[in-house]
């Protein structure tokens, strides 16, 4: 596809690609191709849902407050563009039923990204100015690289970096603060033993 192509995708051109071979996103007029996951990626997406989805899927979560819904590698449509969030999570006071079909219509409250080193742009500038521009209200960044954690929150005038938390690191981290997250455990180290 030529770059001139490339660049004013459009939602037509984006369901034009059979849904088995869809593993695209459509973000500002361009459609990306999602990088194949690495070990890394994988374990720190596995790492986070196990982090945050047995506390807060649930109305009352298991050891946790509850009251989200958690998904990975859903199709989400913002807007004109849809996004494939590596993790993501609507509150259920906001969304009271699951989000279902293809794409799923209605906005998140969190997206998480695994940072790839191939495209590593995708994510740090491209979905974060469209995140910004829908108003998701959290935006995570995990980065197997350097095995990092970045929080930030919405604001009018951009996401403000609530924290960066590297390995051996035990955080709060928001929206998710009502527990504790061991950092390593996102990169495939144990839990602590309680």
């Amino acid at each position: 596809m030529s770059e001139s192509a490339r660049l004013k995708a459009t939602l037509d051109d984006f369901w034009a690609i059979p849904e088995r071979e869809r593993f695209h996103e459509l973000i500002g007029g361009e459609l990306i191709e999602k990088a194949a996951p690495s070990g890394e990626h994988g374990s720190a997406q596995a790492g986070i849902v196990g982090a945050v989805h047995s506390p807060f899927q649930r109305q009352a979560g298991r050891g946790g407050p509850g009251g989200w819904w958690i998904a990975t590698e859903v199709e989400v449509i913002l807007d004109t563009e849809i996004a494939r969030p590596d993790v993501v999570g609507w509150r259920r006071e906001r969304c009271p039923g699951r989000p279902t079909g293809i794409p799923i219509k209605v906005r998140p409250d969190w997206t998480c990204e695994i940072i790839s080193p191939s495209r590593p742009t995708d994510d740090t500038v491209k979905k974060l100015r469209l995140y910004h521009r829908v108003a998701i209200p959290h935006y995570w960044l995990v980065d197997p690289r350097d095995m990092t954690l970045t929080v930030m929150r919405w604001s009018a005038a951009g996401y403000i970096t609530l924290m960066r938390a590297e390995r051996g690191e035990v955080v709060r981290a928001e929206p998710f603060d009502a527990i504790e997250l061991v950092v390593g455990t996102l990169f495939g180290d144990d839990p602590p033993d309680v």
